[in-house]
């Protein structure tokens, strides 16, 4: 026989089913878990006021705006998602805001504030060479 110093000590599952649990094995933190809700909460009345405006005209909803997120609002942005064939959630989908022609607003953008457009200049001004490789590329015949 080997000597104890060389004896291999085997682990077995317990054959009775019942595991036996300690303390010991795990460990208690007493730190507070901080959530951190991610994602817009809450809508601005006037918002909610152009949703409905918007939900009203494409006969969502019935009434008049009340600028509050309640349930009958919430059941109608659902409905008009579901509609649709997107997910319903309670936050409306910016493609289902896009669609109620609620898009952003870019008119007051800095680069759009002042900015003028001329017309495009006339096709005589643009080199014949270049012209004729544009309908090339373009597959067009004259």
């Amino acid at each position: 026989m080997g000597s104890p110093a060389f004896a291999s000590h085997i682990h077995r599952a317990p054959t009775s089913g019942h595991v036996r649990h300690t303390r010991s094995h795990h460990k208690v933190s007493r730190r507070h878990h901080v959530v951190r809700v991610r994602g817009q909460q809450a809508i601005e009345p006037e918002r909610v006021t152009q949703i409905q405006q918007a939900l009203i005209k494409a006969h969502y909803m019935d009434g008049q705006p009340n600028g509050k997120w309640d349930s009958t609002t919430i059941a109608a942005m659902k409905k008009f998602q579901g509609d649709q064939g997107w997910q319903t959630k309670l936050m409306p989908d910016s493609r289902a805001l896009k669609k109620l022609g609620l898009g952003p607003d870019y008119s007051n953008a800095l680069n759009a504030r002042d900015a003028k457009f001329s017309a495009p200049p006339p096709i005589s001004t643009i080199p014949t060479d270049q012209s004729a490789g544009f309908m090339a590329a373009s597959g067009v015949s004259e």
